[in-house]
């Protein structure tokens, strides 16, 4: 069956390790929208975060951010679905965390706020150094986040959690999956631990946009690289996974190819571009 829309995770899989768009990558999806295929945005970003790089492109329309929590047109301004989270959760994780040696941020209408020591030091945090620039450009600083979130707790997209290890946050991935109600519970990156609401995630999402556009299952291309991307490579027609991408990202997939920075986004639509124009000298 032909591919109608491809869903691209940005970190991690269509940017590179330096956070920009290669040529040959926005090479491939140019030519992909070209084609008529919608190409379309899924990231754990917020909607006030996306880049600029990718905005850009002519034709990109549609996207899926804070892991699923929101879904825009970017055309057209506006929020087509959104998932806020519920007030009992968010009180819920702010008493997990209560004893913990953890910072906050959070998303509010697709606008990302963080605590001020982050956005300060993010690598004190946890943050790679190749990430400071990212951090400190898109997160309002905010002193005293826990007062900031439980002000604002009927009105969140997510809440991250930044730790400081792999090993605390595996550990309290586990108390929220217990204590925390109507939550959706993911990671894409190592500091941090992404929270939202239940019927969130990029696979719910996508599935939402591509009814809405009228494109089956089976006509959906994903790519991505981290858990937060297991879902939607699963629920696609055709799942790829970059060459960097974690093993249960990989388990997902259908197909792996290079990574992040070996243009591997490009080499995934240039092999779908291929099939499609021998479909259409079959036809």
């Amino acid at each position: 069956m032909r591919i109608k829309c491809i869903a691209l995770d940005l970190d991690g899989t269509t940017l590179n390790s330096r956070g920009h768009l290669s040529e040959r990558n926005k090479a491939a999806v140019e030519r992909a929208l070209r084609e008529g295929i919608q190409v379309v945005v899924a990231s754990g970003r917020s909607l006030h975060s996306l880049p600029e790089e990718i905005l850009k492109i002519p034709g990109i329309r549609y996207a899926i951010t804070s892991n699923g929590a929101a879904v825009y047109d970017l055309v057209e301004k506006k929020c087509l679905c959104q998932y806020k989270m519920t007030q009992e959760s968010v009180e819920e994780i702010l008493a997990c965390m209560e004893a913990e040696d953890v910072v906050f941020e959070t998303f509010i209408d697709g606008k990302p706020y963080a605590e001020q020591a982050y956005v300060e030091e993010p690598v004190r945090f946890g943050a790679a150094e190749r990430a400071i620039p990212y951090i400190q450009k898109t997160r309002e600083p905010v002193e005293g986040m826990q007062g900031f979130i439980k002000s604002h707790r009927t009105e969140l997209d997510c809440i991250d959690v930044v730790v400081k290890s792999e090993e605390q946050k595996q550990k309290l991935w586990k108390i929220l999956e217990k204590r925390a109600e109507d939550v959706y519970i993911t990671s894409s990156v190592r500091q941090l631990l992404e929270i939202s609401h239940r019927k969130a995630g990029k696979e719910s999402a996508v599935k939402f946009l591509t009814e809405l556009l009228g494109i089956a299952r089976e006509e959906l291309a994903a790519f991505g690289d981290g858990h937060n991307d297991s879902g939607l490579l699963r629920y696609a027609g055709i799942g790829f996974a970059v060459g960097n991408a974690s093993a249960e990202c990989m388990d997902a997939a259908d197909r792996i190819v290079s990574s992040n920075d070996a243009d591997g986004v490009a080499e995934g639509i240039e092999s779908i571009l291929s099939v499609l124009l021998e479909q259409l000298q079959d036809f």
